[in-house]
């Protein structure tokens, strides 16, 4: 394991005690999938802290009401809740709240039970209202004695309320965070739709209207249009300017001419025009109707997008969120104002409650009076950066209007016409199809000839590279594997004939999309620079692999859509021993030396125990996860689950492991045993990697056309410096062009694995929410941020 760096500076939660306090957990408003996650890990990390933990059931009113409604929770009260879509503990919109009186009955409810720590989960009305209620509790205390429904003790021993919210919403509508739990299952909803009319549009060439879930926010719209490669979209935040119909008929008419056989425009339920007029699925079918005599359709999704079971995203989201959420409520003193935990690229934060929902209600008024440019801004990065690459992406410009066109004088054809090369490297991974449609169409936007190589290196030294033109990347983001094929083939042995390749096609600029071949394939190119000129262009790579194991990157292309297939797998595997005695399930996952698939797919799928090779464990420890297991077992818990990474040792193999559960648990549990394979490979991409794919590629695009630009002197691109051989990854918070040269020293090349690895972080995580005794180190939370306005340009994030 990576040894953990500043020592001193590390705190650790066995500071935090919540002996003798009381958290309560509720959920409230619309129900979205990965509140019970949430509840799930606020309940555990809660009793693993030594607190009390109340259930209230159906949401504010439960605590209007009381009695029944409020029960204690215990451990095993929330097991076989993370697969579940919706609320368990039930939510309800209480008018009653709403009141002075409701307020004052919830608060005596609350002091009956020596709760003073509030953990709200739902959207920004919720948590306005607890914000409220934190604000009056005081006075509501006062009150309550002057009736004399509490004592003097009560009223002190309670005299504050901290409240922690956590913001569940399908919409993805509330400012400060990147996601809101439920956002990435609905857009797995949407999708799957998506993909299916897909097929039967393409049969009978018909157009298809499509309506999702967004009265106030247009992001289920936008990144669901992004994800399938929608031809039109609406959102509330970007209103159509006047003459919309006719540009919007006029694509669609060449899109059909262009040989594409169907069309698919997204609407979100709150579109309006630029008059603040509504704009109905049904106008547009009649317009497309009346227009073109497109055979159409109108689909809407409504309530579908709510339901189904959490994706793999939504509960690591909401298990990290629920375990944060409990770490703020004990570090809370009696002046720390109410906050939200949230996500912000790839890391946790806490952000101060009112801030974040004044900034939502700014979005709503700059909204109402046309300031839609200023609404964008406001609603944050990531939700700035899906726009700006649909936009991107949206519109074909014609022959004429490119850089390099008919018009395009001498000097401006010199500088912004160049031959960008677009290949993948390594195993294939989900993702890769929409990453390479992006960066081909960004190409051609940006004045450039793109060429696609076929089968990797091998390809390119035997020539197999031709122009892509627009409509060739036609209905690739929604493709799993590589449609341009790739190959692990390194280009070591083979650097005259792909210099010579170069050479014929003119290539200017590569961009490689890979996964750890792909980082060994740049740096051997770098490190050839300086005998062949031909690779003294500008470079980029894109880590696409289902590992997650390239250094430099948190976060590659293709491990969210593998994470999703574990996790349904397990799901199902764990179901099929419903009703039978108590089973314990051995599953074997990929990953090479990485063990980033097993131990988040073992955070998001529930798992009792994880092995991977870069936490080294022995005979003791195996019995000891057996013992515990078994220990478990002996409660209403049925079922067990333990996964093991293909490579995390090479004597304790899955058999083995088998064995051993089997003979240790004779007389308390049986076993089973399940390698998954290359199931974790294959399947249409999650939308969250076709949009990461999406919006990287787009991204590193203009990196190379920059590069590109500042390269060219005296007729030829010339670029041997090492910040032009990058790798595009996300670390924490934003995107990074990181140069290869500096990635080698991070790197573990004989175990293809980064020295450190951010996930690492995760497994205490998961072994709390499996009942060990374990340390966590939570330095990297803690501090109160403030909702930033203002973003400095460079550290653009693509979180999704």
């Amino acid at each position: 394991m990576a040894a953990p760096t500043r020592q001193d500076t590390k705190k650790y939660f066995e500071n935090l005690s919540g002996a003798g306090k009381s958290i309560a957990v509720l959920t409230s408003g619309g129900d979205a999938q990965g509140m019970n996650a949430a509840v799930r890990a606020v309940v555990r990390m809660g009793i693993y802290v030594g607190a009390k933990v109340y259930f209230i059931h159906e949401g504010y009113q439960g605590m209007v009401d009381g009695g029944e409604n409020i029960k204690e929770a215990t451990w095993e009260s929330v097991s076989s809740m993370l697969q579940v879509g919706g609320t368990v503990i039930g939510s309800a919109r209480c008018k009653e709240f709403r009141t002075h009186e409701g307020r004052l009955r919830a608060a005596h409810n609350l002091v009956q039970r020596g709760i003073t720590n509030l953990c709200v989960i739902g959207g920004d009305g919720s948590l306005t209202g607890a914000n409220l209620f934190r604000e009056e509790w005081s006075g509501l205390l006062d009150e309550l004695l002057e009736q004399g429904l509490i004592d003097e003790a009560a009223a002190s021993s309670n005299s504050v309320l901290h409240i922690v919210g956590m913001v569940g919403s399908i919409d993805n509508d509330f400012c400060g965070t990147d996601m809101t739990i439920g956002t990435d299952s609905a857009l797995h909803r949407i999708i799957e739709v998506v993909d299916a009319i897909m097929t039967t549009a393409q049969s009978h060439q018909r157009t298809f209207v499509l309506e999702v879930m967004g009265r106030h926010c247009g992001y289920l719209a936008l990144v669901s249009a992004l994800a399938c490669g929608a031809d039109w979209v609406f959102i509330p935040e970007m209103p159509p300017e006047d003459g919309w119909e006719e540009n919007m008929c006029q694509k669609l008419s060449e899109n059909r001419a262009d040989k594409k056989r169907l069309n698919i425009i997204i609407v979100a339920e709150g579109a309006i025009d630029c008059h603040n007029k509504s704009i109905t699925t049904d106008y547009i079918k009649d317009l497309v109707v009346r227009c073109l005599g497109f055979d159409t359709r109108v689909t809407i999704l409504g309530h579908v997008q709510r339901g189904g079971t959490p994706s793999a995203f939504d509960r690591i989201l909401a298990s990290r969120m629920g375990v944060e959420a409990v770490l703020a409520l004990l570090e809370a003193s009696a002046n720390t104002p109410a906050c939200v935990v949230s996500l912000v690229g790839n890391q946790a934060v806490r952000l101060p409650l009112m801030e974040c929902v004044q900034m939502t209600q700014e979005v709503q008024k700059a909204m109402d009076e046309k300031k839609f440019e200023e609404a964008v801004r406001l609603r944050g990065r990531s939700f700035e950066n899906n726009l700006n690459t649909y936009k991107l992406l949206s519109y074909r410009k014609a022959d004429s209007e490119l850089p390099n066109g008919e018009e395009a004088d001498e000097e401006e054809q010199i500088h912004s016409s160049f031959n960008v090369a677009v290949m993948n490297v390594g195993a294939p991974a989900a993702g890769m199809n929409a990453a390479v449609r992006s960066a081909v169409r960004v190409g051609i936007s940006e004045g450039h000839k793109m060429f696609a190589v076929s089968d990797g290196f091998e390809g390119f030294y035997k020539g197999q590279i031709k122009e892509i033109k627009w409509g060739d990347v036609g209905g690739w983001t929604g493709q799993g594997g590589s449609l341009l094929g790739t190959k692990r083939t390194l280009p070591a042995k083979h650097m005259d004939k792909i210099a010579e390749q170069m050479r014929i096609h003119n290539i200017n600029a590569l961009l490689v999309i890979g996964g750890f071949e792909a980082l060994e394939c740049l740096l051997q190119l770098y490190e050839a620079r300086a005998d062949y000129e031909e690779f003294c262009i500008p470079m980029c790579m894109l880590p696409a692999t289902i590992s997650n194991n390239v250094p430099g990157t948190d976060l590659s292309i293709g491990a969210d859509t593998s994470l999703n297939a574990i996790v349904e797998t397990c799901d199902r595997i764990k179901q099929s021993a419903s009703g039978t005695k108590r089973r314990v399930f051995i599953i074997e996952t990929m990953g090479g030396y990485c063990g980033y698939l097993a131990s988040v797919g073992g955070l998001a799928a529930g798992a009792d125990a994880v092995y991977i090779y870069e936490e080294p464990f022995d005979i003791r420890d195996l019995q000891a996860n057996v013992e515990h297991l078994t220990e478990k077992m002996k409660t209403s818990i049925q079922r067990g689950l333990v996964l093991r990474n293909e490579n995390c040792n090479e004597n304790f193999t899955t058999d083995f492991i088998y064995q051993l559960y089997s003979e240790e648990g004779r007389g308390v549990f049986d076993c089973r045993k399940n390698v998954l394979g290359h199931m974790q490979q294959g399947g249409a991409p999650s939308p969250f990697d076709r949009n990461f794919g999406t919006k990287i590629a787009a991204k590193a695009m203009q990196w190379i056309t920059r590069k590109l630009k500042e390269s060219y002197k005296g007729g030829k691109v010339f670029a041997n410096s090492e910040d032009t051989a990058c790798l595009l990854g996300m670390r924490r918070r934003a995107m990074v062009f990181q140069p290869v040269s500096q990635i080698r020293d991070e790197t573990d090349f004989v175990h293809r694995i980064p020295k450190e690895q951010w996930w690492l972080k995760l497994r205490p995580l998961m072994k709390i929410l499996a009942k060990y005794k374990t340390s966590y180190d939570v330095s990297d939370s803690g501090q109160l941020e403030h909702v930033s306005r203002l973003r400095p340009k460079e550290t653009d994030t693509a979180a999704i």
